[in-house]
């Protein structure tokens, strides 16, 4: 033992070589639901993963992505909470891949907003006295009569409905005796076959089966009719094979190449049905046509690069020599992002690593103040539960009326404005009927 190795055993130092962990590799990852698809088999986690396309399944656990931590899109909205007057409704996205997700603007994974499917909600309403009985439904022995009733002491309203049944139904006899005719009764079995193959080209034989006028038999007093037809049916035989060969497998072929460059993927074989092939109802051959082994290229798949945000806009600048601060004059700003994350020969982000726009100068400017319109509402908080609320503001700003375009993104600078008499007003809405946390 070396004097490293002994110092190690001295100190208690147990050095533990790494294993691998082995995992179940999919070749699918569907974001909009977690699932994994197409299972190429187990490997390596390290070798799943040098696809970021692949997703993987621990021992006992759920399906997760090979790549880098990424948003979902928003799931569609649900459904309103209540079917009438208020409630919320609610999206959803998941990070999925390694690692966490950035949410600079705090979007969460969970939005809810208030929502209305109708204005109102049913009131039921209430039925009239049953109107007189109908004539019988027969004119001999025993039938049923009817009496209906209407949903109109009072109307319903919104939709509703009233409970209970809108028709009643009641047996009635005419005292009349009514003629039986006859009917007939089910076929029986058919007839076996003489035969259990068939020669190729000749005619199938035979079977037959026979029924009987006792379903019911026709009445004497007063007379009914007899059944219509022949008691006797026939049909060739079917089903009846020509005399059958057994298939058998051929050996096994060539595999085919994996199906990847990078990664796991899989490699094919398949073996033929011909030795012989079934004939004449023969059996097919047992066991599949085709196997799937994975097979591993040792190399890393291309990731691509992303965009990141937008950056700020940079000085608005004129486009001479001629000022632009505090009048009306247009300028240039420009903003710029960054790919990030291109690995493994993978693309280029597409699109302009520069974005320029037009802009207004009011750094420093003296400007009047005004309230700035209502913003949008907010989204419901807490998303569960109830004393959930929205809100809205408004908020002191510069008076930008003079300029051509309104939209206050257009500027750019720290304007001088005195917001002394005007202060940021809010207003807070109640969302009602969320679910329970």
């Amino acid at each position: 033992m070396n004097l490293v190795c002994l110092v190690m055993v001295v100190l208690g130092i147990y050095v533990q070589q790494s294993v691998s962990q082995t995992v179940d590799c999919f070749d699918e990852y569907y974001p909009s639901n977690g699932n994994c698809g197409d299972l190429l088999g187990a490997v390596a986690l390290e070798d799943c993963c040098m696809n970021p396309n692949y997703g993987y399944i621990e021992a006992g656990g759920v399906c997760k992505s090979c790549s880098r931590a990424t948003w979902s899109e928003w799931s569609p909205w649900s459904k309103c909470t209540v079917s009438c007057k208020d409630g919320v409704r609610q999206r959803r996205r998941m990070c999925y891949g390694i690692g966490s997700c950035s949410d600079p603007e705090e979007l969460g994974m969970i939005q809810t907003e208030p929502c209305m499917e109708k204005e109102c909600c049913p009131v039921n309403g209430g039925w009239s006295e049953w109107g007189s009985w109908q004539p019988c439904s027969v004119t001999c022995e025993i039938g049923i009569k009817k009496r209906q009733r209407t949903c109109s002491n009072p109307l319903p309203q919104c939709g509703g409905s009233c409970k209970g049944r809108a028709e009643e139904t009641a047996e009635c006899n005419t005292e009349v005796v009514c003629p039986t005719h006859g009917g007939w009764s089910s076929w029986g079995n058919w007839g076996p076959c003489q035969e259990t193959c068939v020669n190729e080209g000749h005619e199938a034989p035979k079977e037959f089966r026979k029924r009987t006028c006792t379903n019911p038999p026709p009445s004497l007093v007063p007379r009914g009719r007899n059944c219509e037809g022949s008691d006797r049916d026939g049909r060739f035989c079917t089903g009846i094979p020509f005399c059958s060969i057994d298939g058998n497998w051929g050996p096994w072929l060539k595999s085919t190449p994996c199906t990847v460059t990078c990664g796991v993927g899989r490699e094919s074989q398949v073996r033929n049905c011909d030795s012989p092939e079934p004939k004449h109802g023969g059996k097919n051959c047992d066991g599949d046509a085709i196997k799937y082994l994975v097979c591993t290229v040792p190399k890393n798949c291309p990731i691509d690069g992303t965009w990141s945000e937008w950056g700020p806009w940079k000085e608005c600048k004129p486009p001479s020599k001629r000022t632009i601060t505090c009048i009306t004059r247009e300028g240039t700003r420009r903003r710029e992002r960054v790919c990030h994350g291109k690995e493994f020969e993978g693309n280029i982000c597409e699109g302009e690593i520069l974005e320029h726009g037009n802009c207004y100068d009011i750094n420093g400017c003296k400007m009047d103040a005004v309230m700035s319109e209502w913003s949008k509402w907010s989204y419901c908080k807490p998303n569960c539960g109830s004393n959930s609320n929205r809100t809205r503001e408004r908020v002191c700003t510069a008076n930008i009326s003079a300029y051509r375009v309104q939209d206050i993104n257009f500027f750019s600078g720290h304007p001088h404005i005195n917001c002394k008499d005007l202060k940021k007003e809010t207003e807070t809405s109640e969302c009602k009927n969320l679910p329970e946390c």
